[in-house]
This record gives structure tokens, sequence and C-alpha cells, in this order.
């Protein structure tokens, strides 16, 4: 991310009651650097819309029916290596403990007093912050000559050598990382998306959707989508229609001049 001054901390809200959800979401309008990019209403359509948007902050109630939020929590570390920052929200004060030892950034008592939760917010920022400018140098110090201009593809038992620029797009469904290029489909030696786009070339491979990863010179077309979504129509021979996240929906716009 860039400077806080000018970016946005992408963030979900989660609450089961709709007084409760509407409140927060009022306060929050006060700090402009906060964007909330999606709310659920149990635990379940917060572990769905969390991965699909994959936020950066996350207020989350504790006490929820079915799946409450300490649950949401344990779900999504156990198919997530990347997670947001997390604010527990609840009425009763003895989940204070329980909040801390998994690790929630934070713990906010109902209703939410508007100066602590300026507080949270600041400690919020501070640490997105920190973990940016730890993560920058990293990026700035990669050596050029990860940057592959030929990949793997195996398809119908043989292993295809394709160059990179002929990449379509790339997707992971179940573990299992699946690339189409202009000739060939088929699977790829890499683990996750994350280290397959970490090995291709950032000015031209755009990971537009948790689990798609596309070449921006490989985009036919940009197919308006409900709620201000958008869709991309890829060139490969299905014209395979790809979904922009909430959060990438932005960076399209400013892309595209939409």
């Amino acid at each position: 991310m860039g400077e806080r001054a000018t970016a946005t901390i992408s963030t979900v809200l989660v609450d089961d009651e709709k007084l409760a959800l509407d409140e927060l979401g009022f306060l929050l309008r006060d700090f402009e650097d906060i964007e909330v990019v999606g709310t659920a209403s149990n635990g379940p359509e917060a572990v769905a819309i969390i991965e699909e948007l994959d936020p950066e902050l996350v207020f989350l109630d504790v006490q929820m029916p079915g799946l409450d939020g300490l649950g949401v929590m344990a779900r999504l570390r156990e198919t997530r290596e990347k997670l947001p920052y997390f604010i527990l929200a609840t009425a009763y004060d003895q989940y204070a403990v329980e909040a801390f030892r998994v690790e929630a950034m934070d713990y906010l008592l109902k209703p939410i007093d508007r100066d602590r939760l300026a507080l949270t917010v600041e400690r919020a920022r501070r640490a997105i912050a920190e973990k940016a400018r730890v993560a920058e140098p990293d990026a700035a110090a990669a050596p050029q000559g990860q940057i592959r201009s030929k990949l793997l593809v195996r398809s119908a038992n043989r292993n295809f050598v394709v160059d990179a620029q002929d990449v379509v797009y790339a997707t992971i469904d179940d573990g299992l990382i699946t690339i189409v290029t202009t000739g060939v489909e088929g699977q790829s030696n890499y683990r996750t998306i994350e280290e397959l786009q970490a090995n291709l070339d950032p000015s031209i491979f755009w990971r537009v959707h948790r689990s798609y990863l596309v070449n921006l010179h490989r985009i036919k077309e940009i197919i308006p989508w409900f709620k201000s979504a958008f869709q991309l129509r890829m060139d490969d021979k299905k014209q395979t229609e790809i979904p922009v996240s909430r959060v990438q929906t932005k960076r399209l716009r400013e892309l595209l001049k939409l």
C-alpha cells in the first residue's frame, strides 16, 4: 500500500444485528481512509465475503448464531495464509481475554464509543502502514532474475513450455492452479497464486480476484456487472469471463478511466 494520506483501508463489517451494523458503519464515516467494501450478518457469510474481498481490516461481532466471530477466525486460519486484522466487538467484556488469545488487533465493547473507536482505527492504520513498509523493501530487493519468461504447463500427460506473455489467465480451485494460454490449458507446478504472481512481470499480470490472475494485455472486453461491479472477457478460445473483486474494481476504474 502507498502513503496512508491517500490510500484507503479496505474494511468488512460483520454483525448479526442490523442496528449495530448500521451504527458502526455510521461511526466509521468519520474516518476518510476507512473504505467499507462489504458487510455480513452471520458467520458463514463473513467467511465467504472475506475470502472474496480479501480486506485489510474486519470489525467482527463475537456472538452470532451458528458460527460465531471466534469460529470465523478459526475457519479462515484453516484456508488462508494471509489474514486481515480483526477488531472484535461484543456487549460482554468476558471475551476480552479470548480476543487477545486469538490475536485480535483490538476489542471493542458495545455500544461502541466514538473516541475509543478512533484509538482502534489509529492502531489499525499504524499496523497496516508498518506491514506495507516492511513489504516494500522486500519487493524492491527481489532480483529481476526471478521474473520468468517461460512457464511449465502440464496437459494430457505432457509438459509444455510456454512463453509467459502467452498466458491469458491463471486460476486456482481446490489448491490446483490452472494456466490458460493462447495455445494450451493445463496445470501449473506452482502451489499458490501468490507464488506464481511473484514470478511474473507485475506490470503485466494483475490479481483481479483472490482466485484469478490475468494478463492485462489479454483482456478483450470489460463487462458491467451488478452492483457497479465488472467482469473481464479474456481473449482465450473460450472467451472466459472473470469476475473483478470489489476491492480491485477501484483500480480497474482508475486503470481504464471507467
